[in-house]
């Protein structure tokens, strides 16, 4: 049988698409993601807050810190001008800050939950009131950085007049997600004894079987069949930047997270102990924020959305949106309807 007269022309253009892509498009780390302006107003060890500006003042007076996750950058949430998370929360009259955790070394690889929780976090809590004069904040929570957060507003609510938590990993046995069942099975005292702190590599390996086609083979077929595609090409290249600069994670609080979260599922049931503090997640009183998104494949919605329903807080609110774990956070898509929903929300509570 002889090959289609369209499909041979289809090849065609794709090898030439191949051919001419390295004439036509930067690599990765050549990409300028456009940053929205902002300084370094505090840094403890490998950890920066970072507080951004721009010539509109906020109208709210409640200011807003971020506490990124731990994998890859915060970048993300500011990956391009017109799917800035931070930029359009600043458009809206916020005033944004967010934790940079850095790079850990070997010599951080005893940091655990206590020192994330009780000494970084919380100190970028009291710069941020300091800097704002202001009694509390409103904190928010992203990917790991939910679980952070979520157990920071549990021993510091004082602290937290709002909390917003974005696809948080919570209850570990009702993650279905690739990544979770892995964590089930690993041996995390012998890995972490091993190799000390979880390298790049080993999260670049996690990341590869969650969507081995879909995030392998299939993506590179679409990036070349859009090469002419100037918005296509521009976005595949600041998210491919953004997933090649993942730093390693502390090896004790790998250890922990797996073991406490994933294993024994210990937040959900409010037994998990962070320093010498049982985390109670019906200690969490104030206004709450759950994003959960349908499609995500890095944290099931049946993973963060069981939040919703342990914490005591009298005011809460739980959307469900059909999009994945980057498209809730820089997208089309949160832009017209995450953002603003969550905006109107958080401007009842914030003056």
């Amino acid at each position: 049988m002889e090959p289609d007269a369209r499909v041979i022309e289809e090849l065609v253009k794709f090898s030439s698409n191949m051919a001419r892509a390295p004439n036509m498009v930067k690599a990765p780390d050549e990409i300028d993601l456009e940053i929205t302006p902002h300084e370094t107003i505090y840094s403890m060890d490998k950890m920066r807050l970072l507080h951004y500006k721009d010539d509109q003042k906020p109208t709210h007076k409640t200011p807003i810190l971020i506490a990124y996750a731990l994998i890859n950058r915060y970048h993300i949430l500011d990956i391009h001008p017109s799917k800035s998370w931070v930029r359009n929360l600043m458009t809206q009259g916020y005033d944004v800050y967010m934790i940079d955790w850095g790079t850990p070394t070997d010599i951080d690889k005893y940091l655990n939950f206590d020192d994330y929780v009780n000494m970084y976090l919380d100190s970028c809590v009291e710069h941020v009131l300091n800097n704002t004069s202001t009694d509390n904040l409103t904190l928010q929570g992203y990917c790991t950085g939910g679980t952070i957060a979520t157990i920071y507003a549990t021993l510091h609510p004082e602290k937290v007049r709002n909390y917003i938590a974005t696809a948080p990993v919570i209850d570990g046995w009702k993650d279905t997600t690739v990544i979770s069942n892995l964590s089930k099975h690993v041996e995390v005292d012998k890995l972490v004894d091993t190799v000390g702190n979880m390298p790049p590599e080993f999260m670049y390996y996690c990341f590869s079987v969650l969507k081995p086609f879909e995030q392998g083979i299939e993506k590179y077929i679409n990036f070349f069949k859009n090469i002419d595609n100037e918005r296509f090409v521009d976005n595949f290249l600041r998210v491919e930047k953004w997933l090649s600069d993942t730093p390693p994670i502390p090896g004790e609080l790998f250890r922990e997270w797996i073991k406490n979260i994933y294993q024994k599922n210990l937040l959900i049931q409010n037994k998990m102990v962070v320093g010498d503090q049982n985390i109670d997640l019906r200690k969490i009183r104030m206004p709450i924020f759950t994003q959960v998104a349908v499609g995500d494949h890095l944290v099931s919605p049946e993973c963060s959305m069981p939040l919703h329903y342990a914490v005591s807080s009298k005011k809460k609110t739980l959307r469900l949106y059909p999009t994945g774990h980057v498209g809730m956070i820089a997208s089309r898509l949160s832009q017209k309807k995450v953002l603003p929903e969550l905006g109107r929300w958080l401007s009842k509570k914030s003056d």
